[in-house]
Protein backbone atom coordinates (compact mmCIF):
# COMPACT_ATOMS: atom_id res chain seq x y z
CA UNK A 1 0.00 0.00 0.00
CA UNK A 2 1.30 3.47 -0.84
CA UNK A 3 2.58 5.68 1.97
CA UNK A 4 0.22 8.41 3.14
CA UNK A 5 3.08 10.89 2.83
CA UNK A 6 4.50 9.92 -0.56
CA UNK A 7 3.07 10.43 -4.04
CA UNK A 8 2.35 6.97 -5.49
CA UNK A 9 4.42 6.00 -8.51
CA UNK A 10 3.15 5.08 -11.96
CA UNK A 11 3.60 1.40 -11.11
CA UNK A 12 1.20 1.70 -8.19
CA UNK A 13 -1.62 3.06 -10.38
CA UNK A 14 -0.91 0.60 -13.21
CA UNK A 15 -1.13 -2.31 -10.78
CA UNK A 16 -4.44 -0.99 -9.41
CA UNK A 17 -5.92 -0.94 -12.91
CA UNK A 18 -4.73 -4.44 -13.65
CA UNK A 19 -6.10 -5.79 -10.38
CA UNK A 20 -9.56 -4.22 -10.41
CA UNK A 21 -10.37 -3.14 -13.98
CA UNK A 22 -11.70 -4.89 -17.07
CA UNK A 23 -9.19 -5.63 -19.84
CA UNK A 24 -10.94 -3.87 -22.72
CA UNK A 25 -8.05 -1.43 -23.26
CA UNK A 26 -4.30 -1.84 -23.65
CA UNK A 27 -2.92 1.64 -22.90
CA UNK A 28 0.68 2.71 -22.93
CA UNK A 29 2.14 2.52 -19.45
CA UNK A 30 2.02 6.23 -18.69
CA UNK A 31 -0.13 7.53 -15.83
CA UNK A 32 -1.11 11.11 -16.53
CA UNK A 33 -1.67 13.58 -13.73
CA UNK A 34 -2.17 17.06 -15.24
CA UNK A 35 -2.30 18.88 -18.57
CA UNK A 36 -2.05 22.33 -20.11
CA UNK A 37 -2.36 23.20 -23.79
CA UNK A 38 -0.52 20.56 -25.82
CA UNK A 39 1.40 19.23 -22.81
CA UNK A 40 0.65 16.62 -20.13
CA UNK A 41 2.61 15.38 -17.12
CA UNK A 42 2.65 11.97 -15.50
CA UNK A 43 2.57 11.21 -11.77
CA UNK A 44 6.37 10.92 -11.78
CA UNK A 45 6.75 14.46 -13.12
CA UNK A 46 7.70 13.60 -16.72
CA UNK A 47 6.40 15.94 -19.43
CA UNK A 48 4.92 14.80 -22.75
CA UNK A 49 3.43 16.35 -25.86
CA UNK A 50 -0.07 14.95 -26.35
CA UNK A 51 -0.37 13.93 -30.00
CA UNK A 52 -3.69 12.12 -29.60
CA UNK A 53 -5.86 14.82 -27.97
CA UNK A 54 -8.13 12.13 -26.49
CA UNK A 55 -9.12 11.13 -30.04
CA UNK A 56 -9.72 14.84 -30.85
CA UNK A 57 -11.80 15.57 -27.73
CA UNK A 58 -9.31 18.18 -26.51
CA UNK A 59 -8.91 20.16 -29.72
CA UNK A 60 -8.93 23.34 -27.62
CA UNK A 61 -5.99 22.10 -25.56
CA UNK A 62 -5.92 20.62 -22.08
CA UNK A 63 -7.71 22.59 -19.36
CA UNK A 64 -8.54 25.62 -21.49
CA UNK A 65 -9.04 28.37 -18.86
CA UNK A 66 -12.25 29.84 -20.30
CA UNK A 67 -13.96 26.47 -20.62
CA UNK A 68 -12.80 25.60 -17.10
CA UNK A 69 -14.25 28.86 -15.77
CA UNK A 70 -17.60 28.10 -17.40
CA UNK A 71 -17.62 24.57 -15.99
CA UNK A 72 -17.02 25.81 -12.45
CA UNK A 73 -19.50 28.69 -12.69
CA UNK A 74 -22.31 26.56 -14.12
CA UNK A 75 -21.62 23.68 -11.71
CA UNK A 76 -22.17 26.09 -8.83
CA UNK A 77 -25.60 27.09 -10.20
CA UNK A 78 -27.29 24.09 -11.86
CA UNK A 79 -25.96 20.86 -13.33
CA UNK A 80 -28.88 18.62 -14.26
CA UNK A 81 -32.63 18.93 -14.64
CA UNK A 82 -33.36 16.14 -17.15
CA UNK A 83 -35.46 17.00 -20.19
CA UNK A 84 -38.61 16.69 -18.07
CA UNK A 85 -38.05 20.43 -17.48
CA UNK A 86 -36.44 23.26 -19.45
CA UNK A 87 -33.21 25.06 -18.57
CA UNK A 88 -31.73 28.43 -19.52
CA UNK A 89 -28.73 26.98 -21.42
CA UNK A 90 -30.32 24.56 -23.87
CA UNK A 91 -32.03 27.08 -26.16
CA UNK A 92 -28.89 29.22 -26.35
CA UNK A 93 -26.85 26.11 -27.18
CA UNK A 94 -29.29 25.26 -29.99
CA UNK A 95 -29.24 28.80 -31.37
CA UNK A 96 -25.46 29.22 -31.35
CA UNK A 97 -24.76 25.77 -32.77
CA UNK A 98 -27.32 26.18 -35.57
CA UNK A 99 -25.90 29.58 -36.53
CA UNK A 100 -22.34 28.27 -36.53
CA UNK A 101 -23.03 25.11 -38.57
CA UNK A 102 -26.01 26.24 -40.71
CA UNK A 103 -28.15 23.52 -39.15
CA UNK A 104 -31.93 23.65 -38.71
CA UNK A 105 -32.38 21.29 -35.77
CA UNK A 106 -30.20 19.94 -32.95
CA UNK A 107 -30.68 16.84 -30.80
CA UNK A 108 -28.17 16.74 -27.90
CA UNK A 109 -26.76 13.51 -26.52
CA UNK A 110 -23.70 12.55 -24.46
CA UNK A 111 -21.36 10.29 -26.46
CA UNK A 112 -20.60 9.87 -30.12
CA UNK A 113 -22.02 6.36 -30.13
CA UNK A 114 -25.30 7.69 -28.73
CA UNK A 115 -25.42 10.25 -31.53
CA UNK A 116 -24.98 7.45 -34.08
CA UNK A 117 -27.72 5.37 -32.47
CA UNK A 118 -29.96 8.44 -32.50
CA UNK A 119 -29.49 9.03 -36.20
CA UNK A 120 -30.17 5.37 -37.05
CA UNK A 121 -33.53 5.63 -35.30
CA UNK A 122 -34.42 9.00 -36.83
CA UNK A 123 -33.45 8.08 -40.39
CA UNK A 124 -35.32 4.78 -40.25
CA UNK A 125 -38.45 6.58 -39.09
CA UNK A 126 -37.99 9.24 -41.79
CA UNK A 127 -37.73 6.42 -44.32
CA UNK A 128 -41.09 5.01 -43.27
CA UNK A 129 -43.00 8.24 -42.68
CA UNK A 130 -41.59 10.48 -45.41
CA UNK A 131 -39.97 8.34 -48.11
CA UNK A 132 -42.57 5.61 -47.92
CA UNK A 133 -40.33 2.59 -47.34
CA UNK A 134 -42.42 -0.44 -46.30
CA UNK A 135 -42.45 -1.00 -42.53
CA UNK A 136 -39.45 -2.93 -41.22
CA UNK A 137 -37.47 -2.79 -44.50
CA UNK A 138 -35.40 0.43 -44.19
CA UNK A 139 -31.67 0.06 -44.92
CA UNK A 140 -28.67 2.25 -44.20
CA UNK A 141 -25.52 2.04 -46.30
CA UNK A 142 -22.17 2.18 -44.47
CA UNK A 143 -18.54 1.78 -45.52
CA UNK A 144 -15.99 -0.95 -44.96
CA UNK A 145 -13.40 -0.15 -42.28
CA UNK A 146 -15.81 2.28 -40.64
CA UNK A 147 -15.71 3.24 -37.00
CA UNK A 148 -18.86 4.74 -35.49
CA UNK A 149 -18.72 3.46 -31.91
CA UNK A 150 -19.00 0.31 -29.81
CA UNK A 151 -22.69 -0.41 -29.23
CA UNK A 152 -24.09 -3.78 -30.31
CA UNK A 153 -25.87 -2.26 -33.33
CA UNK A 154 -22.80 -0.30 -34.45
CA UNK A 155 -20.31 -3.16 -34.17
CA UNK A 156 -22.77 -5.24 -36.17
CA UNK A 157 -21.95 -3.20 -39.27
CA UNK A 158 -18.22 -2.97 -38.56
CA UNK A 159 -15.81 -4.93 -40.75
CA UNK A 160 -13.21 -5.23 -38.00
CA UNK A 161 -13.28 -8.85 -36.76
CA UNK A 162 -12.03 -7.81 -33.32
CA UNK A 163 -15.04 -5.52 -32.91
CA UNK A 164 -17.53 -8.20 -33.96
CA UNK A 165 -16.42 -11.65 -32.86
CA UNK A 166 -18.30 -13.02 -29.88
CA UNK A 167 -20.98 -10.33 -29.83
CA UNK A 168 -23.54 -11.81 -32.24
CA UNK A 169 -26.43 -11.69 -33.11
CA UNK A 170 -26.47 -8.22 -34.67
CA UNK A 171 -29.11 -5.72 -35.71
CA UNK A 172 -30.12 -6.15 -39.37
CA UNK A 173 -30.69 -3.38 -41.90
CA UNK A 174 -27.19 -2.34 -42.98
CA UNK A 175 -25.38 -2.70 -46.28
CA UNK A 176 -21.57 -2.35 -46.46
CA UNK A 177 -19.73 -0.89 -49.47
CA UNK A 178 -16.08 0.04 -50.14
CA UNK A 179 -14.99 3.41 -48.76
CA UNK A 180 -14.26 6.18 -51.25
CA UNK A 181 -16.09 4.46 -54.13
CA UNK A 182 -18.96 6.65 -55.35
CA UNK A 183 -20.00 4.12 -58.01
CA UNK A 184 -20.39 1.44 -55.33
CA UNK A 185 -22.69 3.79 -53.45
CA UNK A 186 -24.84 4.42 -56.51
CA UNK A 187 -25.14 0.69 -57.20
CA UNK A 188 -26.00 -0.18 -53.59
CA UNK A 189 -29.02 2.13 -53.37
CA UNK A 190 -32.46 0.54 -53.65
CA UNK A 191 -35.98 1.86 -52.97
CA UNK A 192 -35.45 0.65 -49.37
CA UNK A 193 -32.36 2.83 -48.79
CA UNK A 194 -33.02 5.50 -46.17
CA UNK A 195 -29.53 6.85 -45.51
CA UNK A 196 -25.79 6.74 -46.19
CA UNK A 197 -23.57 7.00 -43.08
CA UNK A 198 -19.92 7.87 -43.77
CA UNK A 199 -16.84 9.46 -42.19
CA UNK A 200 -15.26 12.29 -44.21
CA UNK A 201 -11.91 10.79 -43.17
CA UNK A 202 -11.67 7.35 -41.59
CA UNK A 203 -9.71 7.98 -38.41
CA UNK A 204 -9.64 4.61 -36.68
CA UNK A 205 -8.88 2.89 -39.99
CA UNK A 206 -5.58 4.78 -40.15
CA UNK A 207 -6.45 8.32 -41.32
CA UNK A 208 -7.78 7.13 -44.67
CA UNK A 209 -8.66 10.04 -46.96
CA UNK A 210 -11.12 9.39 -49.81
CA UNK A 211 -10.46 10.55 -53.39
CA UNK A 212 -11.01 14.26 -54.05
CA UNK A 213 -14.64 14.91 -54.93
CA UNK A 214 -15.96 11.79 -53.18
CA UNK A 215 -18.20 13.64 -50.75
CA UNK A 216 -19.51 15.86 -53.56
CA UNK A 217 -20.37 12.79 -55.59
CA UNK A 218 -22.03 11.18 -52.57
CA UNK A 219 -24.08 14.34 -52.03
CA UNK A 220 -25.28 14.29 -55.65
CA UNK A 221 -26.09 10.56 -55.57
CA UNK A 222 -28.08 10.91 -52.34
CA UNK A 223 -29.98 13.86 -53.79
CA UNK A 224 -30.91 11.90 -56.93
CA UNK A 225 -32.24 8.95 -54.94
CA UNK A 226 -33.82 10.79 -51.99
CA UNK A 227 -31.35 9.28 -49.53
CA UNK A 228 -30.27 11.04 -46.32
CA UNK A 229 -26.54 11.85 -46.34
CA UNK A 230 -25.14 11.44 -42.81
CA UNK A 231 -21.59 12.58 -42.05
CA UNK A 232 -19.97 11.30 -38.87
CA UNK A 233 -17.76 14.26 -37.94
CA UNK A 234 -17.24 13.19 -34.35
CA UNK A 235 -13.47 13.06 -34.94
CA UNK A 236 -13.09 15.21 -38.07
CA UNK A 237 -15.36 18.04 -36.95
CA UNK A 238 -14.76 21.19 -34.91
CA UNK A 239 -11.51 22.29 -36.51
CA UNK A 240 -9.49 19.09 -36.65
CA UNK A 241 -9.02 19.07 -40.46
CA UNK A 242 -8.48 22.81 -40.85
CA UNK A 243 -12.16 23.67 -41.33
CA UNK A 244 -14.94 23.84 -38.76
CA UNK A 245 -16.43 20.74 -40.42
CA UNK A 246 -14.57 18.50 -42.87
CA UNK A 247 -17.48 18.71 -45.34
CA UNK A 248 -16.43 22.31 -46.04
CA UNK A 249 -13.34 21.09 -47.91
CA UNK A 250 -15.68 19.96 -50.71
CA UNK A 251 -18.27 22.71 -50.34
CA UNK A 252 -21.20 20.47 -49.37
CA UNK A 253 -23.68 20.25 -46.53
CA UNK A 254 -24.86 16.92 -45.17
CA UNK A 255 -28.50 16.32 -44.28
CA UNK A 256 -27.32 15.15 -40.87
CA UNK A 257 -23.97 15.80 -39.20
CA UNK A 258 -22.78 14.10 -36.02
CA UNK A 259 -20.42 15.95 -33.69
CA UNK A 260 -19.04 15.22 -30.23
CA UNK A 261 -15.63 14.94 -28.57
CA UNK A 262 -14.30 18.52 -28.92
CA UNK A 263 -17.83 19.88 -28.48
CA UNK A 264 -16.94 20.21 -24.79
CA UNK A 265 -13.19 20.74 -25.13
CA UNK A 266 -12.67 17.53 -23.20
CA UNK A 267 -14.36 18.70 -20.01
CA UNK A 268 -17.64 16.79 -20.22
CA UNK A 269 -19.35 14.20 -22.46
CA UNK A 270 -21.40 16.12 -25.04
CA UNK A 271 -22.51 15.12 -28.55
CA UNK A 272 -25.12 16.38 -30.96
CA UNK A 273 -27.07 15.39 -34.04
CA UNK A 274 -27.30 18.35 -36.45
CA UNK A 275 -30.08 18.01 -38.98
CA UNK A 276 -32.36 19.64 -41.49
CA UNK A 277 -36.00 20.18 -40.47
CA UNK A 278 -37.33 17.16 -42.32
CA UNK A 279 -35.45 14.34 -40.64
CA UNK A 280 -35.40 15.24 -36.95
CA UNK A 281 -38.99 16.48 -37.09
CA UNK A 282 -40.21 12.86 -37.33
CA UNK A 283 -39.26 12.27 -33.68
CA UNK A 284 -42.09 12.99 -31.26
CA UNK A 285 -42.16 13.25 -27.44
CA UNK A 286 -41.46 9.93 -25.78
CA UNK A 287 -39.74 8.32 -28.79
CA UNK A 288 -36.12 9.17 -27.95
CA UNK A 289 -34.16 10.85 -25.20
CA UNK A 290 -31.44 10.82 -22.58
CA UNK A 291 -31.40 11.75 -18.89
CA UNK A 292 -28.19 13.75 -19.28
CA UNK A 293 -28.60 14.86 -22.91
CA UNK A 294 -28.96 18.64 -23.11
CA UNK A 295 -28.29 19.22 -19.41
CA UNK A 296 -27.37 22.80 -18.42
CA UNK A 297 -23.79 21.97 -17.46
CA UNK A 298 -23.15 20.26 -20.81
CA UNK A 299 -24.76 23.09 -22.78
CA UNK A 300 -22.87 25.84 -20.96
CA UNK A 301 -19.54 24.06 -21.41
CA UNK A 302 -20.22 23.35 -25.09
CA UNK A 303 -21.18 26.97 -25.77
CA UNK A 304 -17.84 28.17 -24.42
CA UNK A 305 -15.91 25.38 -26.14
CA UNK A 306 -17.40 26.47 -29.48
CA UNK A 307 -16.78 30.14 -28.78
CA UNK A 308 -13.07 29.75 -28.01
CA UNK A 309 -12.63 27.45 -31.01
CA UNK A 310 -13.87 30.26 -33.26
CA UNK A 311 -12.44 33.28 -31.46
CA UNK A 312 -8.95 31.79 -31.21
CA UNK A 313 -8.99 30.70 -34.88
CA UNK A 314 -8.13 27.11 -34.01
CA UNK A 315 -9.38 25.63 -37.30
CA UNK A 316 -7.24 28.07 -39.25
CA UNK A 317 -4.24 27.22 -37.08
CA UNK A 318 -4.87 23.51 -37.66
CA UNK A 319 -4.73 24.04 -41.42
CA UNK A 320 -1.41 25.91 -41.32
CA UNK A 321 0.22 23.79 -38.61
CA UNK A 322 -0.96 20.58 -40.27
CA UNK A 323 0.76 21.48 -43.53
CA UNK A 324 3.88 22.44 -41.59
CA UNK A 325 3.87 19.19 -39.59
CA UNK A 326 3.36 16.96 -42.65
CA UNK A 327 6.04 18.80 -44.60
CA UNK A 328 8.46 18.22 -41.75
CA UNK A 329 7.53 14.55 -41.49
CA UNK A 330 8.16 14.06 -45.20
CA UNK A 331 11.55 15.71 -44.89
CA UNK A 332 12.63 13.03 -42.40
CA UNK A 333 13.04 10.49 -45.24
CA UNK A 334 12.76 7.76 -42.62
CA UNK A 335 13.12 4.36 -44.32
CA UNK A 336 10.49 2.82 -42.02
CA UNK A 337 7.79 5.20 -43.31
CA UNK A 338 5.65 3.99 -46.20
CA UNK A 339 3.24 6.93 -46.43
CA UNK A 340 2.29 10.15 -44.66
CA UNK A 341 -1.28 11.32 -45.15
CA UNK A 342 -3.60 13.73 -43.47
CA UNK A 343 -5.67 16.86 -43.51
CA UNK A 344 -5.12 19.64 -41.03
CA UNK A 345 -3.88 18.16 -37.76
CA UNK A 346 -5.31 14.69 -38.45
CA UNK A 347 -2.19 12.85 -39.61
CA UNK A 348 -1.41 9.19 -40.24
CA UNK A 349 2.13 7.82 -40.54
CA UNK A 350 1.95 4.38 -42.14
CA UNK A 351 4.99 2.15 -41.67
CA UNK A 352 6.32 -0.48 -44.04
CA UNK A 353 5.18 -4.00 -43.05
CA UNK A 354 8.72 -5.08 -42.25
CA UNK A 355 9.51 -2.07 -40.08
CA UNK A 356 7.97 -3.43 -36.91
CA UNK A 357 4.66 -2.63 -35.28
CA UNK A 358 3.35 0.89 -34.86
CA UNK A 359 2.89 0.09 -31.16
CA UNK A 360 6.66 -0.42 -30.87
CA UNK A 361 7.33 3.04 -32.29
CA UNK A 362 4.62 4.61 -30.10
CA UNK A 363 6.49 3.21 -27.10
CA UNK A 364 9.76 4.69 -28.42
CA UNK A 365 8.06 8.04 -28.93
CA UNK A 366 6.65 7.91 -25.40
CA UNK A 367 10.18 7.43 -24.08
CA UNK A 368 11.17 10.56 -26.01
CA UNK A 369 8.26 12.62 -24.70
CA UNK A 370 5.51 12.23 -27.32
CA UNK A 371 2.24 10.40 -26.70
CA UNK A 372 0.46 9.02 -29.77
CA UNK A 373 -1.61 6.00 -30.76
CA UNK A 374 -1.15 3.08 -33.11
CA UNK A 375 -3.97 1.71 -35.24
CA UNK A 376 -4.30 -1.24 -37.63
CA UNK A 377 -0.85 -2.53 -36.67
CA UNK A 378 1.20 -0.31 -39.04
CA UNK A 379 -0.10 3.25 -38.64
CA UNK A 380 0.79 5.91 -36.08
CA UNK A 381 -1.81 8.61 -35.60
CA UNK A 382 -0.68 12.16 -34.82
CA UNK A 383 -3.43 14.56 -33.73
CA UNK A 384 -2.18 17.20 -31.30
CA UNK A 385 -4.45 19.90 -29.85
CA UNK A 386 -5.23 22.64 -32.34
CA UNK A 387 -3.37 25.23 -30.25
CA UNK A 388 0.01 23.73 -31.22
CA UNK A 389 2.64 26.17 -32.53
CA UNK A 390 5.62 25.90 -34.86
CA UNK A 391 8.21 25.61 -32.11
CA UNK A 392 6.24 22.71 -30.62
CA UNK A 393 6.17 20.96 -34.00
CA UNK A 394 9.91 21.51 -34.50
CA UNK A 395 10.55 19.84 -31.16
CA UNK A 396 8.20 17.00 -32.09
CA UNK A 397 9.90 16.46 -35.45
CA UNK A 398 13.30 16.10 -33.80
CA UNK A 399 11.85 13.62 -31.30
CA UNK A 400 10.17 11.65 -34.09
CA UNK A 401 13.43 11.63 -36.06
CA UNK A 402 15.25 10.11 -33.11
CA UNK A 403 12.62 7.37 -32.85
CA UNK A 404 12.18 6.57 -36.56
CA UNK A 405 15.41 7.45 -38.34
CA UNK A 406 18.46 5.16 -37.89
CA UNK A 407 21.37 6.66 -35.96
CA UNK A 408 23.77 8.48 -38.26
CA UNK A 409 21.24 9.30 -40.97
CA UNK A 410 21.36 12.95 -41.94
CA UNK A 411 18.36 15.19 -41.45
CA UNK A 412 17.58 18.86 -41.14
CA UNK A 413 14.32 20.41 -40.06
CA UNK A 414 14.62 22.69 -43.11
CA UNK A 415 13.30 25.78 -41.34
CA UNK A 416 16.32 27.99 -41.85
CA UNK A 417 17.34 27.56 -38.22
CA UNK A 418 18.21 24.66 -35.97
CA UNK A 419 15.24 22.77 -34.52
CA UNK A 420 14.41 23.28 -30.90
CA UNK A 421 16.04 20.74 -28.60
Amino acid sequence: MASAFATPSSRYFIDLEKEDGAFNYKPLDVVLHKGSGVWVWDVDGRKYMDCLSAYSAVNQGHCHPEILRTLVDQAQRLTLTSRAFRNDQLGLFYQELCELTHSHRVLPMNSGAEAVETVIKAVRKWGYQVKGIPAGQAELIVCADNFHGRTITIVGFSTDPKSREGFEPFTPGFKIIPYGDAEALAQAITPRTAGFLVEPIQGEAGVIIPPAGYLRQARNICDRHNVVLILDEIQTGLGRTGKLLAEEHEGIEADITLIGKALSGGFYPVSAVLSNHEVLSVLRPGEHGSTFGGNPLACAVARTALRVLVQEHMAENALVMGEYFMSGLRSLHAPVIKEIRGKGLMIGVELHPGAGSARHYCEKLMAGGILCKDTHEQTIRLAPPLVIQREDIDWALETIRQALVPAGAGWSCGRGASCRS
